[in-house]
């Protein structure tokens, strides 16, 4: 059984999956750092600093003015944090388009290998030639 386990550790697909676990997590802190600190704060200066976080609509106890003590009075939905969520989702799907396509793009260039040029009609003949004079010695 360990010498199984070794086997299927140590193959080449799981080897591969472990690297891009762990490269996807380090784009993942990559992504959240664009989404965070360069996206958010133009989209709160377009909003006019609007906090989405702190929005929510609550359903039981006395009124509070914030989030966290709107929990703690009793059924409480908070719409501004899914609102977050959302605009977070959509500007991380946004980058991760751009980079796929970008990547494409590069794997379509390599792809793109001009097509050899055709050999002349007099080289053909002059060769065919030669490989017969080389045949009757």
């Amino acid at each position: 059984m360990l010498k199984e386990f070794r086997e299927f550790a140590l193959k080449g697909n799981m080897i591969d999956l472990a690297i891009g676990v762990i490269i996807g997590g380090a784009f993942g802190g990559l992504v959240n750092s664009i989404v965070n600190d360069l996206l958010m704060p133009v989209i709160g200066l377009i909003t006019g600093g609007i906090d989405f976080s702190n929005m929510f609509i609550q359903l039981a106890g006395e009124k509070q003015t914030t989030l966290a003590a709107a929990r703690e009075a009793g059924a409480t939905i908070a719409y501004g944090h899914f609102i977050t969520l959302f605009i977070n989702f959509l500007i991380i799907a946004w980058v991760l388009f751009i980079v796929v396509k970008a990547i494409n793009a590069m794997h379509r260039k390599e792809q793109q290998t001009p097509a050899p040029k055709p050999v002349p009609r007099d080289e053909v003949l002059l060769t065919e030639i030669r490989d017969l004079l080389a045949a009757k010695k």
